[in-house]
């Protein structure tokens, strides 16, 4: 099989993490070292929101909300794998990412990750919500 590498268009790559329904949210800790976590998502213009959800933790004090008061700096992928590996595709969101303090754009973030998710409308997440703004997206598919 031979595959050609197929650079993305912004307008498809926000359509390809649009239609995604789990991402991994990529951060750094104070020291430097990696951390990669599975999370579910909702796109508002160039911010993607996730929240800390109800589901069961070993603490509430989860690394990845303090790598983003260490570092802001993080990156969301997105991503399909097929064995056919002309169907594969990656999608990669750059940005940075802060807790949300306001009130009303926590409830708007709830209301928008309910509405994708069934879950959260059965068990809101109680938070914290977390905004990344969406500074650079990249991706590429094995074909058009």
């Amino acid at each position: 099989m031979q595959s050609t590498l197929h650079r993305m268009e912004s307008a498809e790559a926000r359509r390809r993490i649009d239609d995604s329904r789990v991402a991994h949210l990529a951060t750094v800790s104070h020291d430097g070292r990696p951390h990669i976590v599975p999370i579910v998502f909702a796109l508002d213009g160039d911010n993607l929101y996730f929240a800390v959800d109800a589901k069961p933790k070993r603490t509430a004090n989860l690394q990845r909300l303090k790598n983003i008061t260490a570092n802001a700096a993080v990156s969301v992928l997105v991503d399909h794998y097929d064995d056919d590996w002309a169907r594969l595709w990656w999608v990669r969101a750059d940005g940075t990412a802060r807790v949300v303090t306001d009130d009303t754009e926590t409830q708007r973030a709830i209301d928008l990750l309910a509405g994708r998710y069934p879950q959260y409308r059965d068990t809101r997440p109680p938070g914290p919500v977390v905004a990344i703004q969406i500074r650079r997206l990249s991706g590429w598919s094995g074909a058009r």
